[in-house]
């Protein structure tokens, strides 16, 4: 095996490692997220990745990054369907906190990608769509990584209960690191307040999770806040934070 092999190799998921992770993330429990932060760069340098869609939790993990570590490499899947207001985000990222955020695109711009299957795919099989604008680009993002982080709560969908401060990721054959995991909702905003975040704009139009705009809209008094998200199907995940 080469050099550029072995850079490229993903971690192995032993019974050893498995076991490690857990006892990591058990100890992780009552820790605020810049300790889990820290150490994760700590551990694993510039093999460490985030990945953010500038929501409310990546914005605020981003300035808490800004005080730990402003070169720490942080990319944003741009699928080609984002809002323009997310976007604006970014520049807004590199102008306070000094972070450049990469923006990963799929092989295939929108157009092209569309033309090749016969239209928008997001209407035809959404799955599919973020599998391939979305699921691609992260493996791609992954080699030669170790270890990423994550923006998610428990709280916000049964899909993401059962999160881990510290797992395995299986899909990306990745350390996934989730550092407000055990946040509430409320702690976001309180910190997004109390420290000046600046958020997306969408989210005081009722857009509670916003994701590719043909696929999000917002939501109405009372409804989940991911309700906005594949409206209408059974979809509720783009499978970036599914287990299978």
């Amino acid at each position: 095996m080469d050099s550029m092999d072995q850079e490229k190799a993903p971690l192995l998921p032993t019974p050893d490692l498995l076991a490690e992770l857990q006892k990591i993330s058990d100890s992780f429990e009552q820790s605020q997220p810049e300790a889990i932060l820290t150490w994760a760069l700590e551990k694993y340098q510039d093999k460490f990745t985030m990945a953010t869609a500038f929501g409310p939790e990546g914005m605020v993990i981003l300035e808490m990054l800004s005080r730990i570590n402003p070169k720490c490499h942080v990319f944003n899947l741009d699928t080609g369907y984002q809002f323009p207001e997310t976007l604006k985000l970014r520049d807004q990222v590199a102008q306070l906190y000094g972070i450049e955020v990469e923006l990963m695109r799929p092989a295939l711009p929108v157009l092209e990608y569309e033309k090749l299957h016969g239209g928008p795919v997001y209407k035809s099989d959404p799955g599919k769509c973020c599998s391939d604008r979305k699921l691609e680009v992260l493996k791609r993002v992954a080699l030669g990584r170790e270890a990423w982080a994550s923006a998610i709560r428990r709280d916000q969908s049964p899909d993401r209960a059962k999160a881990a401060i510290i797992g395995w990721d299986k899909k990306f054959s990745l350390v996934k690191v989730s550092p407000l995991a055990n946040w509430t909702k409320k702690q976001v905003w309180d910190r997004i307040l109390s420290s000046k975040i600046p958020y997306n704009p969408l989210h005081d139009q009722g857009y509670t999770s916003i994701g590719c705009w043909p696929c999000t809209r917002a939501v109405t008094f009372g409804e989940d806040e991911r309700a906005g998200r594949w409206s209408g199907t059974a979809k509720t995940e783009c499978g970036l934070h599914t287990q299978d």
